[in-house]
């Protein structure tokens, strides 16, 4: 029994893909339309524009806002885009809906801005596991960058991982 135990995985040219790593910083907030509508439900515009002139919209300093609105009421369109008037000048991020759809927003602009090169026909293992909640579309939107670059895609963990591509070899023409 001479010979030494060697970590295959750390020796592997594999690089592991962790989103968590990338979740972006900074509060989170929401913004529910319902607050300002009479009974929770009627805009009447002149008391609706009154009323968001009085918000205190500096509390809202470098956050990333999701608006979205409780109750069934129907609005007019123009009822989410005044308030994000109103937000702009502080909010970071602002989207329509919930906040997974803002956690979506949020990952799918850290993907798109992704340095592609460091993975170029290299084998990636994407981190199945995470503490904190990652949306699926994240690992779509992830993939689908991935697979224009990447030699091969994994998903799991080193010791448990599920194939999910591999390039095609270039034939010589």
């Amino acid at each position: 029994m001479g010979g030494s135990i060697v970590n295959k995985v750390a020796k592997s040219p594999l690089i592991n893909i962790d989103l968590e790593e990338w979740i972006p910083k900074g509060i989170r907030s929401t913004v529910d339309l319902a607050q300002w509508l009479e009974e929770g439900i009627i805009l009447r515009e002149k008391p609706f524009r009154e009323v968001l002139k009085q918000e205190d919209w500096s509390q809202y300093q470098d956050h990333k806002i999701a608006i979205h609105c409780s109750t069934a009421a129907i609005l007019p369109a123009w009822a989410a885009l005044l308030v994000t008037s109103y937000l702009q000048p502080f909010a970071k991020e602002v989207v329509m809906g919930s906040l997974e759809d803002l956690e979506r927003h949020l990952f799918s602009k850290v993907i798109a801005e992704l340095d592609l090169s460091l993975f170029k026909d290299k084998p990636l293992m994407i981190k199945g596991c995470s503490e904190s909640a990652i949306p699926e579309d994240a690992y779509i939107q992830l993939i689908l960058r991935l697979q224009s670059v990447a030699k091969s895609l994994f998903y799991g963990e080193a010791c448990s991982s599920v194939p999910l591509w591999k390039a095609k070899n270039k034939r010589e023409s």
